[in-house]
């Protein structure tokens, strides 16, 4: 048998075993467009990413379908592309603020599938907007200058009603930007500088993946029962006695983070979504949503050698008293922990008990195995950011409102399901200004009639970084809100805020640059897919 042939049947049996566990894979069947490379667009970078179904050895035994993301640079350094091989991780992306890039995306996969390009500001035809999916066997061409600030940024698959899937499967990296204010500064370099994504994955016994929610495990969203970090179980973090700069990424599906060091160090935070924040904050934990980053500056010279130190998740509060709401009989008033008992929790119907939702368990393992010279302080100022003030708003008067909710077995923002080409006359924010926007979990009210699951969202805005302007809690959801409140870090610029039951986030969005549609969901992707997402008309 020659290597095409078996080349093409091994692709075949790949295909099928990622199919038997995800038919729903195929049902992404959106509008698409192949592109092609612009001829008056001069690249300073081009990249090829390619997306196909790949075989891995993540467990002893058998191996791991998944589907993965390879890359290549064809212009710029050589290490704008640092490639995972030895992970279901799609490559980590290396950018500078100021290069014009230009990305091919080539759909090997059995699916349609599109890449968005987390907290990056571009076009709106450039963002990834599921409308942009294409099929297997085509080619996606992104052109763009890099205008963030530097920072730890991501891309994943952003294909309509199966994003969740396609992201558990493989389909999700970092993407780190520096540029020339950031490189000045005296923080850790090369090989001590990190970055980390942390997600949660379950497997069945022939080492595969395991995603088949039913609807309780939409609603709250899919629970994995093993940590992994950078797409390794068990990961072990060797440091030596200096600083690293660690870059923390959520990229779960759905599930919260409290971060606490085991011996109750406090947590050095010097960047959020949108770059280093003005100082470096302390925190005795840190919250990290899906679709968050925060980068930890942490120093192990004064550890001797063989010490080790675990990053925990630690206990927390995730729904409001009354978690669930009307139509519900007796159940109207259990809350989280009537809910655990019945293991409703976790992942929905005990799928996920070995980790539920809140629990306190470890994350990563760092262990100090070498000396090191040392490294210069944390310095006391990292940048400098301009405020955002309600002055600035071009509707500091009328708060553009979006109220969550999940009602009906359906995940909503102002009782709306996403369709696509259903902009409605709210949905349409003027080119060039900031824009006030509130977020609504439940704070004013509560959501109509019907069963409502009180619930954190994470909410992320497509396009440009926002700050966050006020918090604002109800009565009732405080106690449990007091779990989480000190690991909430609402300065610098964002581009996902932590909703939790019983709040109202207000944020001052711009939308500068750039016409055209982009979006706003909730970042649990189990509710995105669910219609927990928006499309926004700028104009």
């Amino acid at each position: 048998m020659n290597n095409q042939r078996r080349q093409f049947l091994k692709h075949t049996a790949l295909t099928a075993a990622l199919l038997a566990t995800y038919p729903a894979l195929l049902q992404a069947n959106m509008p698409h467009k192949a592109s092609k490379a612009s001829a008056d667009f001069q690249a300073d970078v081009e990249l090829e990413l390619t997306q196909e179904a790949m075989e891995i050895a993540i467990f002893s035994g058998s191996k791991t379908s998944v589907w993965k993301v390879s890359g290549k640079v064809l212009k710029g350094a050589a290490d704008a592309v640092k490639n995972n091989p030895e992970s279901y991780l799609a490559p980590t992306l290396h950018l500078h603020k100021g290069q014009k890039v230009r990305i091919y995306l080539k759909n090997k996969l059995p699916a349609q599938s599109i890449l968005h390009w987390h907290g990056l500001h571009v076009p709106a035809d450039m963002d990834g907007n599921p409308m942009y999916a294409i099929n297997t066997g085509e080619s996606f061409v992104y052109e763009f200058e890099v205008r963030n600030r530097a920072g730890t940024y991501w891309y994943h698959a952003h294909t309509h009603g199966v994003t969740a899937r396609q992201v558990y499967s493989g389909l999700a990296g970092l993407l780190i930007v520096s540029d020339p204010e950031e490189q000045a500064l005296n923080l850790p370099r090369g090989e001590f500088d990190i970055g980390l994504a942390i997600q949660d994955r379950s497997f069945d016994a022939q080492n595969q993946l395991h995603y088949r929610p039913n609807m309780m495990q939409k609603m709250q969203g899919f629970l994995g029962d093993q940590i992994f970090i950078n797409g390794r179980p068990d990961f072990v973090l060797n440091v030596a006695t200096r600083a690293y700069r660690l870059r923390l990424l959520n990229g779960s599906n759905s599930r919260l983070y409290k971060l606490a060091w085991d011996d109750g160090s406090v947590i050095n935070v010097i960047g959020v979504d949108g770059g280093l924040l003005e100082h470096p904050v302390q925190v005795p934990y840190l919250m990290l949503a899906p679709g968050e980053r925060r980068e930890l500056w942490v120093d192990f010279s004064d550890k001797a050698l063989n010490t080790e130190l675990t990053l925990r998740s630690k206990p927390f509060e995730a729904s409001s008293p009354g978690g669930m709401m009307g139509g519900m009989g007796n159940m109207g008033g259990m809350g989280r922990r009537g809910m655990m008992g019945m293991g409703m929790m976790g992942g929905g119907m005990g799928a996920s008990a070995k980790l539920p939702l809140g629990g306190d368990y470890p994350l990563l393992k760092i262990r100090v195995n070498k000396k090191s010279a040392g490294s210069g302080p944390l310095p006391k100022q990292l940048t400098a950011i301009k405020p955002l003030k309600l002055t600035d708003a071009a509707n500091s008067g009328q708060a553009r409102q979006f109220s969550l909710s999940m009602q009906h077995m359906s995940a909503l923002l102002n009782g709306r399901s996403y369709k696509m080409d259903d902009i409605r006359p709210d949905e349409i924010m003027p080119l060039n200004t900031v824009q006030l926007i509130e977020f609504d979990n439940g704070y004013e009210g509560g959501h109509g009639m019907g069963m409502h699951m009180a619930m954190p969202h994470p909410m992320h805005l497509h396009g440009e970084q926002f700050q966050i302007v006020k918090r604002e809690v109800k009565e009732s959801a405080k106690s449990d809100y007091a779990s989480v409140a000190n690991g909430l870090i609402d300065s610098g610029w964002h581009d996902t805020v932590l909703v939790m039951p019983g709040e109202k986030i207000t944020v001052l969005k711009p939308f500068n640059d750039y016409a055209g549609i982009f979006m706003v969901h909730c970042h649990n992707l189990e509710h995105e897919d669910m219609g927990m997402m928006r499309d926004l008309l700028v104009q």
